[in-house]
């Protein structure tokens, strides 16, 4: 009964005509969370991208403020020179050329991001079967490969996160947790729309951002002020 009154709460209280402003917006994703646990705050944008014309991709990466997701377990794929610089870093395993061959034998993995300098990409080849279908490939794209170790493992760890559109030219990200401060989660918002406008492709015309909606996991969509 409970939940039943909840649902109709959520119909009658958002106006899917209405845009509202962020900071409303956020505080009635919060108010019509169903959900016993801490679910997540999503943002949803519909972007005036051509998603068939290569030149028109949105994908990047940004460092949100306050961290959203658990802590990922990263490891490091370096030469024995580089270990010691890996962990104090902040990597999680070092992989040496001996994990290498035990992922290659058992493939089974027991991290959550890949990381590589430049040089170790080739020993990678025999693994690739196996990290790249998982999506934790090491990729100049999601600046998986790098030389600077601290910064890379430093920014993972505060919560980096890649986006990227999908063949309907919409992007979906968390920006917080129900939990979560207002301030925190408009922080979250601010930087992470600033990200978007940043990655527009030099190709699109019109309007790039067309529509943009919150929700709490299984919430109602709240559509944004533009």
């Amino acid at each position: 009964m409970k939940k039943e009154k909840k649902e109709v709460k959520a119909t009658t209280v958002v106006d899917k005509n209405k845009a509202y402003p962020i900071e409303e917006a956020v505080k009635l994703t919060k108010e019509l969370s169903k959900t016993k646990f801490d679910s997540s705050i999503e943002i949803h944008l519909r972007l005036g991208i051509d998603v068939k014309k290569g030149d028109q991709q949105v994908r990047g990466t940004v460092v949100l403020p306050h961290t959203v997701s658990k802590p990922k377990k990263i490891i490091a794929f370096v030469d024995a020179s580089k270990e010691k610089e890996a962990k104090d870093a902040g990597a999680d395993i070092v992989g040496t050329e001996e994990e290498i061959q035990k992922i290659k034998q058992t493939k089974k993995i027991n991290f959550d991001i890949a990381i590589a300098t430049p040089d170790m990409m080739k020993k990678l080849a025999p693994i690739a079967k196996v990290l790249g279908p998982k999506g934790i490939m090491p990729s100049p794209k999601n600046e998986t490969i790098t030389t600077d170790l601290k910064k890379t493992i430093g920014e993972l760890k505060k919560g980096k996160v890649a986006f990227k559109n999908d063949d309907t030219a919409n992007i979906h990200q968390i920006v917080g947790k129900i939990s979560l401060d207002d301030k925190n989660i408009l922080e979250n918002y601010q930087v992470f729309l600033t990200a978007i406008n940043k990655a527009k492709p030099s190709g699109a015309k019109g309007i790039y951002i067309k529509n943009i909606s919150m929700c709490s996991t299984m919430g109602p969509g709240i559509k944004i002020e533009l």
